[in-house]
């Protein structure tokens, strides 16, 4: 059993306890037998949403959807009877190599438990996961509430994962694929070099312009989007015209593996090493320390540099 970490704040803004979303990619398992196991350790019932989407509703924490993870197989609300049947056929194609999707609701952090034990019970039913073929790129994504929504924090944070990125990137041991492909992609070195300037101080309308000159798209490893959405929706409409982007008040951290041939692997591994961004981000005197190495020196120096390092400028922060 992984011991789950504690973050240096448990609630939001509000005072509620803070809440996280998973969302689980795999192959190797239909849609009715994945929807199965979730119904098996968190309860509800299933429902049939579409041709490639089940749901699992009235659970104590929310209801789950599971499905094709591609656009192109699912239909538009709107969709004729024609469309419906096409997105049917290319979905019935696609089924062995697009990924089957797990996405919980907004949950208590105490759940992580269960969401390991859904993982048990995927990895027990053969599901596949990120190192089990070399075309799956598949990925935990993480969406933790914030904190608070008040920009110094949110840039914080901001600053303590671009930092931390080497090492989350060594630890988790990104797939080659996952590299290769944009999904994941590192956050430019122009725009870290601009956030960890000690007179970067921008109010939350700069912090989102600045994101998205340097950062047009979704494909991070940690995607802001989301939650800048959610801060300031017509800000964002007027500079990306994504109709993928949702709204929702939390980190979408993107870089983790579904590592299921790992044994002992689960989500609240990935929960821990996420909690090491955020201490880090509360340490105002280290968060200053590293940021200062990193500006003196090269990007590609600095990777090598905090790699042997960590430990010593780190410590109990990292897990």
């Amino acid at each position: 059993m992984t011991i789950r970490r504690q973050p240096p704040k448990t609630t939001n803004q509000d005072g509620d306890p803070r809440r996280i979303g998973v969302e689980i990619e795999f192959g190797g398992l239909d849609l009715d037998r994945a929807a199965k196991l979730v119904e098996q350790v968190f309860g509800g019932g299933i429902e049939r949403s579409g041709a490639h989407m089940r749901k699992v509703t009235g659970t104590d924490i929310g209801d789950f959807e599971i499905e094709l993870d591609a656009q192109v197989v699912h239909p538009k609300a709107d969709a004729d009877e024609f469309e419906k049947k096409a997105k049917e056929w290319i979905g019935d194609l696609s089924a062995n190599f697009v990924p089957t999707e797990i996405v919980g609701p907004p949950a208590p952090l105490d759940s992580l438990g269960d969401f390991d034990e859904l993982i048990n019970a995927l990895r027990d039913a053969g599901a596949e996961g990120t190192e089990d073929g070399l075309s799956y790129a598949f990925g935990l994504q993480l969406n933790p509430e914030v904190s608070s929504t008040d920009a110094a924090e949110i840039l914080r944070v901001l600053q303590a994962y671009v930092l931390m990125s080497p090492l989350l990137r060594k630890r988790i041991r990104v797939d080659p694929l996952r590299r290769i492909l944009p999904y994941v992609d590192p956050f430019p070195a122009d725009y870290a070099r601009r956030i960890l300037k000690p007179d970067y101080a921008p109010d939350l309308a700069q912090l989102i312009d600045d994101f998205i000159t340097d950062n047009p798209t979704r494909n991070r490893e940690l995607d802001m989007l989301p939650l800048f959405m959610h801060l300031d929706e017509d800000r964002v409409r007027a500079k990306l015209d994504d109709p993928l982007i949702k709204s929702r008040p939390t980190y979408h951290y993107r870089l983790p593996n579904t590592n299921l041939a790992n044994p002992n692997w689960n989500v609240t591994t990935e929960w821990n090493r996420w909690v090491s961004v955020e201490r880090l981000a509360a340490d105002e005197r280290r968060l200053h320390q590293l940021s200062k190495a990193y500006l003196a020196r090269h990007p590609e120096d600095f990777i090598d540099w905090i790699t042997v390092r960590a430990k010593e400028f780190l410590g109990d922060i990292i897990e």
